[in-house]
């Protein structure tokens, strides 16, 4: 009932960052919550008073907060959930990353590729739009 890691030491990393993830989408949904709680009691004179609609407003999005976060620590260090992202880490020590200098090239030339198929493809169109406009398919040739 502790809190006793499964497999303390391994994986450290993937589960850590995988439960801030969780925990900022769950913070997250708990502020929209906190937002859309504010129409409690609005539409009609109702029975609510302002200090439960205050406490309303704060109280379960806290409290939905607390039981995911409890849930995601569990489902985290979860026997089935931890093997898995302890071996999608070490997966991932034996990726071969490419340097600095090859993601720069590698940029160039797909920018320098990227300017040189659109003034293709501007011509290509110009030249297309000027035949159809001299046959007679087109009214007005314009450039723009």
């Amino acid at each position: 009932m502790g809190l006793e890691f499964y497999k303390k030491g391994q994986g450290y990393y993937t589960r850590l960052c995988s439960a801030i993830a969780a925990g900022i989408l769950t913070a997250l949904g708990c502020y929209r919550l906190y937002d859309k709680l504010d129409a409690i009691g609005a539409s009609q004179e109702s029975l609510i008073t302002p200090a439960i609609k205050t406490w309303l407003r704060a109280g379960v999005p806290a409290l939905v907060f607390l039981i995911l976060a409890w849930v995601i620590l569990k489902m985290v260090n979860s026997p089935r959930c931890a093997d898995f992202m302890i071996a999608t880490e070490g997966e991932m020590k034996k990726v071969s990353w490419s340097s600095r200098k090859e993601i720069v090239s590698s940029t160039i030339v797909v920018i320098i590729t990227v300017i040189i198929m659109a003034i293709l493809l501007m011509v290509v169109d110009v030249v297309f739009s000027f035949l159809l406009y001299e046959i007679g398919v087109l009214k007005v040739f314009s450039l723009s």
